[in-house]
């Protein structure tokens, strides 16, 4: 991916440039401030005059009104108010006498079908809007050498940002300095790792993700600290210009809406020429003596309108698509729009992103690795439910287990000692607070019911935080069952540990580590690498009376000697629903591809796992995206099924890709880098519990419990609504063709069926109001009855509508 420039709105005290490719302390000066004293608080107020506030542009929201006459912008209802105005000038041409029955009527059907169609858009807005969070976001900055708790809104560029556990960045900053520093950017880039970051200047250009020594507007910091100088507010942001690219993104119309259009504009053609033709018939063959006769043959002409227009269709297919709103409610899913509802049925490819619509985002120890043997844990996410399997069957079913086991609790409990995370169940929902690895380890030691024994026997001294530099991370213990021993326990990279260790735990002593044996745990680390699981590696170091002590104030000086204990593979587990679903799915003769911004290794491990179509065997990323036309990327969207590394104007040229090759595609998405390509397709799914504000205003639908199978039902729920709506169609569209049969024999065939006895020009069969109450009592009714139909047991075995 190609690197872009950091924007400044005109007036920039300095334009650092592309800021992740030099120094802090040319960043600072590029844009006049100080990194010690931050800004003044004069000239925090000057810039937020010059710049504006720390905001995205919301746009000009839609006044009730325009919502209102939205609801009348159809063909059927232009067809409906053309036959009101037929009507309306009959009636004053007959010197308006009583109420224009028919006027009244149709008008009344028109009014009710529009205020349906608004309330139930309203209340799916309300719906979303209550699933907003409403604390205001805050920020710390330096202001005057002072810390500052001021609104995220009145953050500047030049501003110094106080960065720590657990707080959101609310503006694009470059690193000042950084201890320990993760962030969390899965709502920007779909990475389901925490970030670890660090303030060296990059050597060269690299995509967002790569950006080591930037933090971004929109994500949040999972563990650590350190200081950013703001270097892009607002619209200048990298959240802001994704926001620029949904506000370019136009929503096609739905295939119900293009139905529903298609059949307005064919009966309008219809009706005009039936009336012309049979006017002009009249014309020809009746005698035509004044300006009464004039006025019948325009009413013939009324009638005929009125008998070729389904006047109760709008009001039908709005009554059918509500109640299929409020079906799929009651399944977790808000529908924004009435006509969103059939779409999901007709789509053909559903895009999907990764992290936390397929998984979790919840990392979990899948795999341990000892000297003993291989064991795996079941079980995913947070909640600490699950069972220990080594070679297929329960661990501990026989008495050589007890060995294995006593080193997996060895490795786990040494990553939960080494550890600032805590797991902790709030209102039944177990979450991790802290970095999400450490909390793996938290939950695979809970799995194995260690935790109360790990903290009532450990108390922990000091502790060296991960750096970048050495890649691990330590903490030391008193161990009260050894009379207060000090021990020192380290995890990290296990290529790093490794080099610091001379010993290895094994069949309950230790011995030491050989070359070899060396190079066969790299050989399992990498077999872990191979299975697209993060490896992290665990050992310990007990530490004599005389040293403990001294460690205390330096724990990170002893990271030597170290005694190897084992590794764990860390995965963000697949949904378990998920995988039903997309089998559902493609059942159903739907596509399922999967878009993320994780590495391509991950994203074809989930693919395979979840039971995508992974034949091809191939990955495609957002570098050869971007190293290919429209044109190349239409033909490979027909086999490719898992994008990864991909970036916001990636998954839009997908999303168009597959459009241009006919295709009806549903979109689903959690985070801001989701929300241009839910504008684009021809459904945008968004995650309502963990999805942005931004994912959920641009998409059609939220699934308000984020479960990726909702969109199978909706899916289900489409198809029988478009089964319904197809055949109560046809039902009104018949009785309506019998309707206009009636009225042109009757005009043409009077003589034949002595109706020409009336002494009037023109003998009318049937009264334009009869026909209007024929439509309204006897055609309404039953099409409404076929429209309620529940869904056939095959629906979703047939081949989709339209495919």
């Amino acid at each position: 991916m190609t690197s872009r420039p950091t924007h400044h709105p005109a007036g920039d005290p300095g334009d650092p440039g592309a800021p992740w490719l030099v120094g802090a302390a040319e960043v600072v000066r590029a844009l006049s401030t100080d990194a010690v004293r931050g800004l003044d608080e004069s000239e925090a107020a000057a810039r937020i005059e010059r710049f504006g506030k720390n905001e995205l542009d919301a746009g000009e929201a839609s006044p009730a009104w325009r919502k209102v006459l939205a609801q009348f912008q159809d063909p059927l209802t232009y067809l409906l108010a053309a036959a009101i105005a037929v009507s309306l000038a009959v009636w004053f041409v007959e010197g308006a006498n009583g109420w224009p029955i028919e006027v009244l009527v149709i008008a009344g059907i028109v009014l009710a079908n529009g205020a349906l169609g608004y309330l139930q858009e309203a209340r799916a807005e309300q719906a979303v809007a209550a699933l907003k969070r409403m604390a205001a976001p805050m920020a710390t900055v330096v202001r005057s050498g002072g810390a500052r708790t001021t609104p995220a809104s009145e953050v500047v560029p030049g501003d110094v940002l106080l960065l720590e556990e657990g707080t959101a960045v609310p503006a694009d900053g470059r690193l000042l300095d950084a201890a320990s520093l993760q962030v969390s950017e899965a709502a920007l880039t779909g990475e389901s790792e925490a970030v670890l970051k660090d303030a060296a200047p990059l050597p060269s250009a690299v995509a967002i993700g790569d950006r080591l020594n930037m933090v971004f507007g929109g994500t949040s910091v999972a563990s650590g600290r350190g200081r950013a100088v703001v270097t892009a507010t607002g619209m200048n942001t990298e959240i802001g210009h994704i926001a620029r690219l949904l506000g370019q993104t136009q929503a096609d119309p739905t295939p119900l809406q293009g139905e529903v259009r298609l059949i307005g504009r064919t009966l309008a053609f219809a009706v005009v020429l039936i009336a012309a033709v049979v006017v002009a018939a009249i014309v020809l063959t009746s005698e035509i003596e004044g300006a009464s006769d004039v006025v019948d043959v325009l009413l013939v002409g009324v009638s005929l309108a009125v008998a070729a227009v389904p006047e109760g269709l709008p009001a039908v297919l709005s009554v059918i698509l509500a109640l299929g709103v409020q079906r799929m409610a009651r399944e977790r899913a808000i529908v924004k729009k009435l006509s969103s509802v059939e779409a999901l049925g007709s789509a053909s490819v559903i895009c999907s992103d990764k992290t936390g619509t397929l998984t979790r985002n919840e990392m979990t120890v899948t795999t341990v690795v000892t000297s003993a043997g291989v064991v795996t844990l079941t079980g995913s996410g947070y909640r600490p439910e699950g069972h220990a399997l080594t070679s297929g069957r329960a661990l501990g079913e026989r008495p050589a287990d007890e060995l294995l086991r006593n080193e997996v609790l060895a490795v786990v409990g040494g990553g939960g000692l080494a550890s600032d995370a805590v797991l902790q169940e709030v209102e039944g929902e177990w979450t991790v607070r802290g970095d999400p690895t450490d909390g793996a380890f938290l939950v695979a030691e809970a799995k194995l019911g260690a935790t109360a024994t790990r903290e009532a026997r450990f108390g922990r001294l000091a502790e060296a935080p991960f750096t970048s530099a050495r890649k691990l991370m330590s903490t030391l213990h008193a161990d009260t069952d050894r009379h207060g021993l000090v021990v020192l326990v380290t995890k990290g990279a296990p290529d790093v540990l490794l080099g610091r260790c001379t010993h290895e735990r094994a069949a309950e002593s230790v011995r030491p580590l050989s070359a070899a044996r060396k190079a066969e745990i790299l050989e399992s680390v990498d077999w872990l690498a191979d299975q697209a699981l993060r490896p992290l590696a665990v050992a310990y170091r007990e530490l004599p009376e005389d040293e403990g002590a001294r460690s205390v104030a330096a724990p990170e000086s002893y990271e030597h000697g170290l005694t190897f204990l084992g590794a764990v593979g860390i995965i963000d587990p697949p949904r378990p629903e998920a995988a039903r679903a997309i089998s559902d799915a493609q059942a159903a003769g739907i596509r399922v591809l999967m878009i993320t911004g994780d590495h391509p290794r991950t994203a074809l491990r989930i693919a395979t796992e979840l039971g995508l179509d992974t034949r091809a065997g191939s990955v495609l990323t957002g570098a050869e995206l971007e190293a290919i036309n429209d044109a190349r990327l239409t033909d490979l969207v027909r086999e490719v099924s898992v994008y990864a590394r991909v970036a916001p104007e990636h998954k839009l040229r997908i999303v168009r890709a597959l459009q241009a090759d006919a295709n009806i595609v549903a979109m689903t998405g959690d985070g801001v880098n989701d929300a241009p390509a839910l504008r684009a397709a021809d459904i945008g799914v968004a995650m309502g519990i963990s999805g942005t504000d931004v994912t959920r205003e641009a998409a059609d639908m939220v699934l308000a419990d984020d479960n990726f199978a909702t969109i199978v039902s909706a899916v289900r729920e489409g198809r029988a609504i478009f089964d319904n709506i197809r055949t109560f169609l046809r039902f009104l569209l018949s009785s309506n063709v019998g309707e206009v049969l009636t009225m042109l024999l009757g005009v043409l065939g009077a003589r034949l069926l002595g109706l020409d006895q009336t002494g009037e020009a023109v003998a009318l069969p049937l009264l334009a109001t009869q026909i209007l109450w024929i439509n309204l009592l006897t055609d309404t009714a039953p099409a409404l009855a076929l429209g309620l139909d529940p869904p056939s047991g095959d629906v979703m075995h047939r081949s989709r509508p339209g495919g």
